[in-house]
């Protein structure tokens, strides 16, 4: 079982910046691949960033340039640095960790979610 908690979200003027976190209570190293989803109001739940373990990245096209993932091993924590926001990045940012098992079978995890809002 894996536990994610999420932070950083919170209230920004278009243009600001935010930092998300989020805390894994197993070692990261262990998981084949860390992520951002988010999800709008009426929308479904999209990708915005991964990260495998052996570092190689993937972003969604609206937000390549501006956001930035990355994954502290020693810290079991995956962070997304989201630059010049839109009032389009409003969504509730949720975490993913997919672990990859001795058997080839993955299991996703997911955290509670955490609410960004930018205001125009």
């Amino acid at each position: 079982q894996v536990q994610l908690v999420e932070s950083g979200g919170g209230l920004v003027q278009a243009g600001g910046s935010l930092r998300l976190s989020c805390a894994a209570s197993v070692s990261t190293a262990r998981l084949d691949s860390l992520g951002w989803y988010r999800q709008a109001p009426g929308k479904q739940r999209d990708l915005v960033a991964t990260i495998r373990s052996i570092g190689s990245t993937n972003y969604a096209d609206s937000v390549k340039g501006r956001f930035t993932i990355s994954r502290d091993n020693a810290k079991n924590t995956v962070y997304l640095q989201m630059n010049s926001l839109k009032p389009e990045d409003t969504a509730v940012y949720y975490c993913n960790a997919v672990l990859l098992r001795w058997n080839g079978v993955t299991t996703d995890y997911w955290g509670q979610g955490t609410q960004v809002t930018v205001s125009s």
